[in-house]
């Protein structure tokens, strides 16, 4: 029994100098350091440390250092490849860290209106409407079994890419009296179904019953630009149809400039709006190739200058970005672009792509004077913070129109199609 008994002090004794080890200083801050760390050629990498936890770059003929303070290290990446870091206490290795360094890279940021349009693959059906028949008023296409947000791809076989494909099939089967074959785009997948057309007898036409809609446009912000490659990406987020609040499947599309002509201020419930139209001469000046939850991308056909910012700035990977003030580009009358103040108040290190890794406060006077904050058509304006381009605002909060949400710039990037994370070989055994 005293045998027991000792056991169990020894136990809460070793018990209570583990939690002791946990929670001492050093120890604790080595458990915070991340296991990988990414920088990009050019750039620092800062972490606080206690005083006896000392740091070993194992970096062979890189190019890449350490500058040791009291409480902090900072990795100096010059040079891409990998390295290893070595933190020790007391000389004893606690903790590996494995140190990336990436290629240096830049990107223009953009601030510019832009006006878009997209054209869908197939038609979009947006709703039903009743036909007055003989027989009373019926809508075929609702009969068919169609639904809001289907997309119609094919009718007999043909594909449909615009509302005008779609009339010439309806006024011979409606005299025939032969039911359509119709392919459908469904979010549960492809389907077949057959419709008839009905007569309407006051005009003495058929008629589907559906309404249609072939193509989308509206206006956004330009976010970046790659000059290499001239690939672009704006808006930050999905443009859906304003109908169906469905995302808009693409085909293809284009951007044109947009002006600005006026405000809607924002105000508690309501967002408010850019008011703008497409430049008069309507010049196409790139193409959309994807309509996804981080914005639309394309390639542009010529160079777009903004006038404050035009020259490539790097990035901030989204562990990179910090709480604090930042500035956005956006243009609040007619073309000119224009930088104001916000406040980065919160940010989520992401290890995987997502639409909503930062929540920002507009905190510029002159900007909450004009606009009340974020409006609609400022989705896509730039976010800057210490020279580097992090993100792009995305959506306004409705009862909070001075704060909203912003994406990484890094998920933007991925979803251009543009690798940021080319590195060299390994510079470290």
């Amino acid at each position: 029994m005293r045998f027991e008994i000792i056991r169990k002090i020894i136990g809460g004794i070793l018990l209570v100098s583990l939690v002791s080890l946990i929670f001492f200083q050093p120890m604790s801050q080595y458990l915070s350091i991340p296991k990988t760390i990414t920088v990009f050629e050019g750039q620092d990498y800062t972490f606080k440390k206690a005083a006896p936890v000392s740091a070993v770059l194992n970096s062979h003929n890189s190019k890449n250092t350490l500058d040791q303070e009291k409480q902090s290290v900072t990795v100096k990446a010059t040079e891409k490849g990998k390295n290893e870091m070595l933190l020790e206490f007391a000389g004893i290795p606690i903790k590996k860290v494995d140190v990336h360094v990436l290629k240096d890279f830049r990107v223009i940021p953009g601030g510019q209106s832009i006006g878009v349009k997209l054209n869908t693959v197939g038609v979009l059906v947006v709703g039903h409407h009743l036909i007055n028949t003989t027989d009373g008023k019926k809508s075929p296409g609702e009969i068919a079994g169609i639904k809001i947000g289907d997309i119609i791809t094919e009718i007999n076989g043909n594909k449909i890419e615009k509302m005008t494909d779609v009339a010439p099939f309806v006024q011979t089967a409606g005299q025939t009296g032969k039911a359509l074959d119709i392919s459908i785009s469904r979010e549960s997948g492809k389907i077949t179904t057959k419709l008839t057309p009905l007569k309407d007898k006051g005009e003495n036409t058929y008629k589907l019953g559906l309404y249609i809609r072939d193509s989308a446009a509206g206006i956004g912000t330009m976010t970046f630009i790659h000059p290499q490659s001239k690939k672009y990406g704006a808006l930050g987020h999905v443009i859906s149809d304003m109908d169906t609040k469905k995302p808009i499947v693409v085909e293809d599309g284009q951007i044109v400039r947009s002006t600005v002509t006026s405000i809607e201020k924002g105000s508690h419930g309501d967002p408010g709006e850019k008011l703008a139209r497409f430049s008069n001469d309507r010049e196409i000046v790139g193409n959309i190739q994807k309509n996804s939850p981080f914005g639309i991308f394309g390639e542009l056909n010529e160079e777009l200058k903004n006038g404050v910012m035009d020259k490539p700035l790097p990035i901030a990977l989204s562990h990179q970005v910090k709480e604090g003030p930042a500035k956005i580009l956006t243009v609040v009358n007619n073309d000119r672009v224009e930088e104001f103040n916000i406040e980065i108040v919160s940010t989520i290190p992401q290890k995987f792509p997502a639409t909503k890794g930062m929540v920002i406060k507009v905190t510029d006077p002159k900007l909450l004077e004009k606009t009340g904050g974020i409006v609609q058509g400022m989705s896509g304006s730039p976010i800057i913070q210490d020279g580097k381009l992090v993100g792009a605002v995305t959506h306004v909060f409705v009862n909070d129109p001075t704060s909203g949400y912003g994406v990484h710039i890094e998920w933007m990037l991925n979803e251009a199609g543009i690798n940021i994370y080319e590195t060299a070989k390994s510079k470290a055994s």
